[in-house]
C-alpha cells in the first residue's frame, strides 16, 4: 500500500478562516430572525393567533391544500385545539425571531425553525408558491449547521467560554 503524502485538511476550523462566509451566514440569520418577528406581528394584526382566526386558516389549508392525508389529520387536530395551538404558534414564531436576531442558541433555534417552517411548507402545499417557504426552510437548516450565532451574536460570547459546546 502506498501513501501519497497528502494529508486530509482539517475542515473543523474552516469557518474561522473564512470571515466573509461567517458574515454571510450572520446576515441570513438576521434575515430569518427578522422574518419571524415580522410574521408574528403580521399574524397578530390579522387575528391569526385567536382560536377562530387560527382554526379558519388551518381549515383553509385542509380544504384547499394538497398536503398528505396524514398531515391534514394533524392539522385538523391543531384546528380542533386552536385555543392552545394558536398561542403556541405565536410563542414559537416570536421566540425564534428574537433568538435568531440576538444570535442566542442559534443552532437549536435554527433546527427548530427548520422543523417548524417545514411543517408550514407542507401545510401550504397547493395554496402558495412552492418556493415561498422552501428557501427559509433550507436557510434555517444552514443556521443550525453553520453556527451562525458566533458572528454578531450572543453565541460568540458563549462560545468563547465553552468553545466545544454544540448549542452555539
Amino acid at each position: 500500500m502506498t501513501t501519497s503524502g497528502i494529508h486530509p485538511r482539517d475542515n473543523t476550523s474552516e469557518a474561522v478562516d473564512q470571515p466573509h462566509a461567517r458574515i454571510g451566514l450572520a446576515l441570513v440569520r438576521l434575515t430569518i430572525g427578522a422574518m419571524f418577528v415580522w410574521v408574528f406581528f403580521e399574524n397578530l394584526g390579522k387575528g391569526l393567533y385567536t382560536p377562530g382566526g387560527y382554526a379558519g386558516l388551518i381549515n383553509y389549508y385542509i380544504q384547499k391544500g394538497q398536503a398528505p392525508a396524514a398531515w391534514k389529520a394533524v392539522m385538523a387536530l391543531a384546528a380542533e385545539h386552536a385555543s392552545m395551538a394558536a398561542p403556541l404558534q405565536a410563542l414559537t414564531e416570536s421566540l425564534l425571531g428574537v433568538l435568531l436576531v440576538l444570535g442566542l442558541l442559534t443552532r437549536p433555534a435554527g433546527l427548530v425553525a427548520f422543523a417548524f417552517l417545514t411543517s408550514l411548507w407542507v401545510s401550504e402545499w397547493g395554496t402558495a408558491w412552492i418556493w415561498e417557504l422552501l428557501v427559509p426552510v433550507l436557510a434555517s437548516f444552514a443556521l443550525a449547521v453553520g453556527s451562525a450565532g458566533r458572528t454578531w451574536g450572543i453565541d460568540a460570547i458563549l462560545a468563547s467560554r465553552r468553545p466545544s459546546a454544540t448549542w452555539w
